[in-house]
């Protein structure tokens, strides 16, 4: 049986997809993935998430941001961009943004200043947020818990603990997990995973990284993939594939509000 599924996070407006986006969509609608949001991470990919989700309507959207790594390389005029693309039909969430402290392109209190930003434009647009952590979950609950009000969102990608987890589930936020929760070493992240509310759970492919396995280390990774980090899920969790499929998928249609 077909799975009903939504990949939450995919960046198909990189180069790795322009010669074989057609086909990669068509694989993804027979793999079952009934959507995709298309993440942007500086003015170029956010604009192309638009573009995208323009040409494939009811299908593809677009997130719109700029990611922390790439803040440090920003325009002083680009934020007021990302905030007229949000205005754009297609357009279901702003980022991703969030903090990184594995790499250092960006100074972290300019990462800060950029996800106070995004959080206020997702306030001004009753939009929800998609947030990047990487070896940061400790000071993105800092910044989370120092908001006038959180908005909703998604902790993408998700590789912090449970006390992480928990703290963002009592911030009214998603989490959703990639292709790291399928991998052989990832047993904390499965029993992290095992314990997260059925309606705030979410899947996605982080495309074209991430490749779950048994597709670990082929490139690229593409929204197809999804359903195996879902069956992943459904056996940790002790559930079928397809009711909780068909949960992550209402979930997400939820949060991004879709039809």
């Amino acid at each position: 049986m077909t799975l009903r599924l939504f990949d939450t996070h995919a960046h198909l407006n990189v180069d790795a997809f322009a010669d074989e986006l057609d086909q990669t969509v068509d694989r993804a609608r027979q793999a079952g993935v009934e959507a995709i949001m298309v993440i942007g991470i500086d003015v170029a990919t956010s604009r192309r998430a638009c573009d995208l989700a323009a040409q494939y309507p009811g299908y593809l959207y677009a997130a719109v941001g700029i990611q922390p790594n790439s803040a440090a390389e920003a325009d002083v005029d680009d934020f007021a961009i990302i905030e007229a693309l949000a205005g754009y039909p297609g357009v279901r969430a702003i980022g991703e943004t969030g903090l990184d402290c594995y790499w250092d392109d960006t100074p972290i209190e300019l990462q800060h200043v950029y996800f106070d930003r995004h959080m206020q434009l997702c306030r001004q647009t009753a939009l929800p947020m998609v947030i990047h952590m990487r070896e940061s979950g400790e000071l993105i609950v800092d910044q989370l818990k120092r908001q006038s009000s959180v908005p909703p969102g998604i902790m993408h990608s998700f590789t912090g603990d449970w006390q992480c987890a928990e703290t963002c589930l009592d911030l009214g936020l998603h989490i959703s997990f990639a292709g790291m929760v399928t991998f052989k070493k990832s047993d904390a992240l499965r029993a992290v995973a095992k314990r997260v509310p059925t309606d705030r759970l979410l899947v996605e492919t982080d495309s074209p990284y991430l490749s779950p396995e048994p597709f670990r280390g082929k490139r690229p990774n593409e929204p197809a993939r999804v359903e195996h980090t879902l069956r992943c899920l459904a056996e940790v969790r002790g559930v079928s594939p397809e009711s909780l499929a068909e949960t992550t998928t209402e979930n997400a249609r939820k949060l991004f509000q879709l039809p």
